[in-house]
């Protein structure tokens, strides 16, 4: 069974000051994105389908689409504030409709399962090996897994980060709530997007980082979702996005769906705010003396691991 890598990559990056998903983290120029493709061609992903703006095309395609050249399909979606399943005033959104829009511009080009990530996280090759091998051998249909990671590993020194703040019971999540998540005072506090109330967590509290493994029954639920969306009043419409975390929580609820739980065994590196990327450089120069990474990722890549 072929893979898919889906890397949602549309974000404008206002708290880091620039598009971090095109932000040079090591001597050769690649982007936090380059070592999650590296680390799913490791484990048999034969195609990537970058979504974004498509003013940023240029940008990927003279970047990392030449250094994908022959190392695995390469597609681009375009997530547009003006693909609306309804007529609405978009003159004053400056931003795309979400992570549901960013995942339903990638179907026409996902055949069969599919991992999602961000295009400024770095997940670890263990990421993607316990995805691949999640979707090769799940046969429940609405059967999916989030690889999670402790809040203390995805922490930024800066301020509060979006987290999916997990519940969990036995093995299953029982409830995604997206949060911006950070200290106050000596504890960590989640303050949920939807404006509902405030709650603790520790260090070790597993969160989601949007690294989701992907039966394409998923893209039926997500259409649901965004045609429900803009059932709302055109003022809740303009003011929110359409989050997957947000559809996910819903269906889990409605017992629609089973996510698994599969705690990341890898390091994870991320960027929100421009004093993040030192960190991440020095970690992934870290990793590359390790052997964990090629010295030259792209140049040293013989396509064999």
């Amino acid at each position: 069974m072929d893979l898919t890598l889906v890397v949602m990559a549309a974000g404008a990056g206002s708290r880091f000051g620039g598009l971090k998903q095109i932000t040079p983290i090591d001597k050769d120029q690649n982007f936090i994105i380059d070592y999650s493709i590296y680390d799913a061609l490791s484990v048999g992903f034969k195609k990537v389908v970058f979504v974004i703006r498509e003013e940023f095309l240029y940008d990927f395609q003279s970047t990392i689409g030449e250094r994908l050249k022959n190392k695995i399909e390469v597609f681009y979606a375009f997530q547009k504030i003006e693909d609306t399943p309804i007529p609405i005033d978009t003159k004053g959104r400056t931003k795309p409709w979400g992570t549901v829009q960013a995942l339903l511009v990638s179907k026409p080009y996902v055949d069969g399962s599919f991992v999602v990530v961000n295009a400024d996280d770095f997940y670890g090759k263990n990421a993607f090996m316990v995805a691949s091998e999640f979707l090769k051998n799940v046969k429940k249909p609405y059967t999916y897994a989030n690889i999670s990671y402790e809040y203390g590993i995805t922490k930024s020194q800066e301020g509060e980060v979006k987290r999916g703040v997990l519940s969990i019971e036995g093995d299953k999540i029982s409830s995604i709530i997206e949060s911006s998540v950070g200290f106050s005072g000596e504890k960590i506090v989640a303050r949920p997007l939807d404006g509902s109330e405030v709650f603790e967590i520790k260090e070790g509290h597993p969160v989601s980082m949007n690294f989701f493994a992907f039966q394409n029954d998923i893209y039926s639920l997500l259409e649901e979702y965004w045609e429900n969306y803009f059932k709302q009043s055109e003022a809740e419409i303009l003011a929110g996005e359409a989050l997957l975390t947000e559809c996910l929580k819903e269906n889990i609820e409605k017992g629609t769906i089973t996510i698994l739980n599969q705690p990341g065994k890898s390091v994870w590196l991320g960027m929100t705010y421009r004093s993040d990327l030192e960190f991440v450089e020095k970690r992934v120069q870290e990793l590359k003396e390790k052997e964990e990474y090629p010295k030259h990722l792209w140049e040293d890549y013989s396509g064999k691991e």
